[in-house]
């Protein structure tokens, strides 16, 4: 097997860097902080040292970054993966995107490099679990090479050769369930404004045709005994938001409950602070209905 490179070791790519170790000759890593490159090297990796260190040392680089400029500074930037003289395949998971998916695909075929851009979701749990949902785009046989390793951390879904197919798909996927949160929220604080037990509410929301990821997922862990720490921020979702409505304008598609979605988690920023989850949107909607956000589970 390859020598195998990773670049971003957060909450969701340290997890799956970690699904790497043992199903590959080596296994390369690097990330601005030190601390997470370590944590990696005492399960098995090895440290890079820099981005382009990974290009020198590796076939394929995974990336999983927060932002689109990340992404393209790591990999096309000074000292990024691309001056490498060894990698072969550049596989972007990050959520950044079809025009950097683009850009990526045009600057890296002419180094002779394919793009690969395989967004992912299904959050930290998924991640660690090796059950994500993989979204990916770019040349079949390079995918097919790296099916076996996209296998170790979840279930690849091939959308096409089309850079920025995966990414669409992703952000289609975020649109439908920032969306669920936002409806959701919406629901409940009618029916709590109303005296309904919420606990009660989301026990027949499950049971019945109003079920959807929020109130499968987020409201019993993390609205219901009132933590809001379900584990994604509201910037990354907004950055997620912003992406997914500048590429619909591009494309004439109008998204009239993505803007909705976008004004709830600004507003969810601006109130909660930073470091707010997403699922502090249902605070937002709280307090427009008159209820009191800050109260006890």
């Amino acid at each position: 097997m390859s020598s195998v490179g990773f670049i971003g070791l957060g909450r969701m790519g340290a997890n799956m860097a970690a699904n790497l170790i043992g199903q590959v000759d080596r296994l390369l890593v690097h990330d601005v902080s030190p601390d997470a490159v370590a944590a990696l090297v005492a399960q098995g990796a090895e440290a890079a040292g820099s981005a382009r260190a990974l290009g020198d040392e590796c076939d394929i680089v995974f990336a999983s970054l927060p932002t689109p400029p990340i992404v393209r500074e790591a990999i096309l930037g000074p000292g990024g993966v691309a001056e490498g003289g060894r990698v072969k395949i550049v596989c972007d998971l990050s959520t950044s995107g079809p025009r950097l998916a683009q850009n990526l695909h045009a600057a890296l075929s002419a180094k002779g490099i394919a793009s690969i851009d395989a967004p992912v979701s299904g959050g930290i749990k998924g991640a660690k679990d090796g059950t994500l949902a993989i979204m990916a785009g770019g040349p079949q046989t390079e995918y097919d090479e790296l099916l076996p390793l996209l296998q170790r951390m979840g279930k690849p879904f091939y959308m096409g050769e089309t850079p920025g197919a995966g990414q669409v798909m992703k952000l289609v996927n975020n649109l439908l369930g920032a969306v669920a949160i936002g409806v959701t929220s919406e629901g409940m604080a009618m029916g709590i404004k109303a005296g309904l037990d919420p606990a009660r509410m989301i026990e027949v929301l499950n049971s019945g045709t109003g079920i959807n990821s929020a109130t499968r997922d987020k409201w019993p862990r993390s609205v219901l005994p009132r933590s809001f720490d379900f584990g994604f921020a509201a910037a990354l979702s907004l950055k997620d938001t912003n992406l997914l409505l500048e590429e619909a304008e591009a494309m004439g598609v109008p998204l009239q409950l993505g803007q909705v979605v976008r004004s709830y988690l600004e507003r969810a920023l601006a109130d909660y602070g930073p470091d707010a989850d997403f699922t502090t949107m249902a605070k937002v909607v709280e307090a427009d209905a008159g209820l009191d956000p800050e109260r006890d589970a």
